[in-house]
């Protein structure tokens, strides 16, 4: 349970926000690669953060991201025809380039050099792991891009894409490094209208790249024990289910500063998921999804069932929006919940979205009643929100200058029950943090 005055610091990521300076302090994707195709193609209007902005590729291939409106008279520059190396304004022809400086100003005397006295809000941008990354915080304490696995690889071995979500940014997040709900959210079974459910009688495997046994034991234990280890990046977060044998099922997950989740399932080999949650206003947010494979380039097949959905990626249209959102309920099967599923809805991202959207655009953290199995959103709350105090006194949150440490990898294994989370990360990463480090193969290709 938080405080009414603490949700709203948690939750709130505007201009002069604390958590929305906090959150400024590192890089941000604010569009995928292939919205802007183009050189000196269509600009791309977008809201990050509360701010509206413009973003372009210009005559280079460099993009841009701009003020949306014109600070002559405050037309939109997203009118604005795109013409080598800037934009200029339909309205009077006033022109900007992708650093906001004006290079052009046909109303004005050029004798008078007005034009160098004017200059818009830009933001430095860079491409990353097929994906443009804005610096929204002050330039002199700009930090390197993070070293997220999935970016160093080639792009044969990752799938990126993005999807909408009608909720706080906070809610989406909390909910993916919450391990314990996947025993309810995201099970199957197979029972008549008129059967009770009975779960050791009638569990079904909803996931093909998963170990029947796996989602066995997730099923049969909705209380996995919550481990948390911090760490240079984030924190790890690890919950152990029972097997009804001598060993644990770990599922370990990691949050990494200040907005990215990678998800916990992936046994040694697999691909990983990994998601970026990202504040459009208060009450909405695009959630970047991707997968990535360190040893191996991903399959047809693979990047063929990623576009109709898997795992935390959704089925998305044209706009990044689900086919099943908010506004149609998630074509909610109310069959399906009674005879497959305890939600009645198709896929798990989907699943997931129901459920946090169903929490409201703003979560009310004051009515809830957390308990162990909730340990990790504790530890994430309590981290965030003494990083964004601490910057208001001055002091910089210490991740940015740890972005060769974001090189991590989340999953899971079956080990001793005598193993502490420290002996287990080493066994199935090789590294207490899960740190794997550049690999060897980002060079290649």
């Amino acid at each position: 349970m938080l405080r009414a005055e603490d949700n709203k610091f948690l939750t709130e990521s505007g201009p002069g926000t604390g958590m929305g300076e906090l959150l400024r302090r590192f890089w941000i994707p604010v569009l995928l690669s292939e919205e802007l195709p183009e050189l000196d193609g269509e600009p791309k209007k977008i809201i990050v953060l509360g701010e509206e902005l413009l973003a372009f590729r210009d005559t280079r291939g460099v993009v841009g991201l701009i003020d949306q409106y014109c600070p002559h008279r405050g037309a939109n520059l997203w009118l604005g025809r795109n013409e080598e190396c800037g934009i200029r304004c339909v309205y009077h022809g006033w022109k900007f380039d992708t650093d906001g400086r004006c290079v052009d100003m046909p109303t004005s005397y050029p004798d008078l050099n007005a034009k160098d006295l004017i200059r818009i809000k830009s933001y430095p941008a860079r491409e990353w792991g097929e994906m443009i990354w804005a610096y929204m915080g002050p330039a002199d304490a700009m930090p390197e891009l993070p070293d997220l696995e999935m970016a160093l690889l080639p792009a044969s071995h990752r799938y990126v894409s993005k999807k909408w979500q009608d909720c706080n940014w906070v809610q989406a997040l909390e909910g993916s490094i919450d391990t314990a709900h996947f025993t309810f959210a995201h099970l199957s079974f197979d029972k008549e209208e008129n059967e009770i459910l009975d779960i050791k009688k009638h569990f079904v495997n909803p996931i093909a790249r998963m170990s029947s046994d796996h989602m066995r034991w997730i099923a049969e234990d909705p209380r996995p024990v919550i481990k948390i280890a911090p760490h240079a990046a984030g924190l790890t977060i690890a919950g152990g289910r029972l097997t009804g044998r001598d060993d644990i099922y770990w599922r370990i997950a990691q949050f990494l500063m200040p907005f990215h989740a990678y998800a916990p399932s992936a046994m040694p080999g697999e691909n990983i998921f990994g998601q970026t949650f990202v504040p459009v206003t208060d009450t909405n947010c695009w959630i970047y999804t991707y997968a990535w494979n360190p040893e191996r380039p991903l399959t047809q097949a693979e990047r063929d069932a990623f576009d109709r959905g898997n795992g935390v990626i959704a089925e998305v249209g044209d706009d990044y929006v689900p086919l099943r959102h908010n506004g149609n309920d998630y074509l909610i099967d109310r069959k399906l919940q009674k005879t497959r599923s305890y939600t009645g809805i198709k896929g798990v991202s989907e699943q997931d979205a129901a459920v946090q959207d169903s929490q409201g655009p703003i979560a009310d953290r004051t009515r809830e009643h957390l308990g162990p199995t909730d340990l990790g959103i504790m530890h994430f709350r309590k981290v965030v929100m003494e990083l964004a105090r601490a910057l208001q006194q001055g002091e910089p949150p210490p991740q940015v200058a740890h972005q060769d440490r974001y090189a991590v990898r989340s999953g899971a294994c079956v080990t001793s029950k005598a193993k502490d989370l420290s002996a287990v990360m080493l066994e199935r990463f090789g590294d207490v943090t899960g740190f794997v480090g550049r690999p060897r193969t980002a060079a290649a290709e």
